[in-house]
């Protein structure tokens, strides 16, 4: 059996980039908290890059907030386009048939 990967909080991940705003190092976060400091520079380029963004956690990714987006975007379209194509089909549909008074008058 292989080493399971370790997973961290957002809260966590939020601390340690505090430790480091603090002055302190990231041989010394690194030791406190146990862990690489490479993760420490990656927590804190998503962190710049991202702010309140970064860290969603565990399956909600910036993608998938992308994609559902798109996808609600693309509803909103599709509901626009219907709209239309059913007022296009209404005037026609009164054009085509014969109206109530001409039928009357024969």
């Amino acid at each position: 059996m292989g080493l399971q990967r370790r997973q961290f909080s957002r809260d966590f991940k939020l601390q340690v980039l505090s430790a480091l705003e603090s002055g302190k190092s990231r041989a010394q976060i690194s030791r406190e908290f146990q862990i690489a400091a490479s993760l420490i520079d990656r927590w804190r380029s998503d962190f710049k890059a991202m702010g309140d963004n970064a860290f969603p956690g565990n399956g909600i990714t910036v993608k998938a907030e992308a994609k559902v987006a798109e996808l609600e975007r693309i509803i909103g379209q599709l509901t626009v386009e219907n709209t239309v194509l059913k007022k296009v089909l209404r005037r026609l549909r009164e054009r085509t048939e014969p109206s109530v008074s001409s039928r009357s008058e024969k």
